[in-house]
């Protein structure tokens, strides 16, 4: 009697475990990438160098500035561009796509992603709350190398009166697509990640992409021209280019509504499908 009363009883006495939210997964993701050493290490060093280079190009111009002809001493057209060099900008789109890469596939390749889908099985809410704690660290970074290059480089530049100021139109949207090329770039990487599942693979596909198929496509033809409108290097080069000559023959060069567009684009096309894959594949 006794035995049988504690047997029933017994299922009463266990407390009901709580369905994790999604915000207990961002806060779990959000722990463990800044867990990680190397991610301040990384994220430190890439704006360092990013401003860096920013500073370099501004000296060099403000060095050359006495040997320029008068219309380009009146117009500095080269002033935004000291701001956000390609150099710099290009090397930020391989270690955001690198690092947004590493946050899948190095689960894959230590075996933790079969601990990770154990303790949360619904693997689409965690390959979102990885693109959520993805795009917040990065958007942050963006922004801090986007206004630290934009500021050091014009306070270089304005030692020779050919600065340009943040409230400019044509500075507001540089600053601004320069911010958000991180995240964007780290959110491609995050869904290749997921598609590819491998680390080598999945950094040479991003390296491809971002770096390599845009150089394949020829400026003098439209439609290769075009083609290169939709890759987010190119994308990004337009948005901070305040000036451009009309298209005519041998020059066409893409519209800014369709940039910001290509920027929006690149990562809802990668992590759409990341999601779907993500709950038909075994780990």
């Amino acid at each position: 009697m006794t035995t049988s009363t504690l047997t029933a009883a017994a299922p009463r006495t266990r407390a009901a475990v709580p369905r994790a939210r999604f915000t207990d997964l961002v806060a779990a993701e959000w722990i463990k990438l800044w867990s990680l050493r190397s991610t301040p290490w990384t994220l430190g060093l890439a704006t360092l160098f990013v401003i860096g280079a920013a500073a370099l190009a501004a000296k060099a111009d403000y060095d050359n500035f006495p040997f320029y002809d008068a219309e380009a001493q009146r117009e500095h057209m080269f002033s935004l561009g000291d701001a956000f060099p390609q150099e710099g900008y290009l090397t930020l789109m391989l270690v955001a796509a690198s690092l947004g890469a590493l946050t899948m596939v190095s689960e894959y390749g230590s075996g933790l992603i079969r601990t990770t889908t154990a303790a949360v099985p619904a693997r689409g809410a965690l390959v979102l709350a990885k693109a959520v704690v993805t795009a917040a660290a990065w958007t942050a970074t963006g922004a801090l190398i986007a206004v630290g290059s934009f500021t050091v480089s014009q306070a270089i530049l304005s030692g020779r009166d050919a600065a340009v100021s943040i409230t400019d139109p044509a500075s507001l949207r540089a600053v601004a697509a320069s911010a958000l090329l991180a995240p964007v770039c780290a959110l491609i990487g995050l869904g290749l990640g997921v598609l590819i599942r491998h680390t080598a693979a999945t950094l040479v596909t991003a390296t491809f992409l971002l770096l390599i198929l845009p150089s394949m496509f020829s400026a003098d033809k439209r439609w290769s021209a075009e083609l290169s409108h939709l890759m987010p290097g190119i994308a990004w080069g337009r948005l901070v280019t305040d000036w451009m000559p009309p298209p005519h023959p041998g020059y066409y060069p893409a519209a800014i509504p369709q940039s910001w567009l290509v920027l929006a684009l690149w990562p809802v096309l990668l992590l759409l499908p990341a999601l779907l894959l993500a709950h038909r594949r075994d780990v």
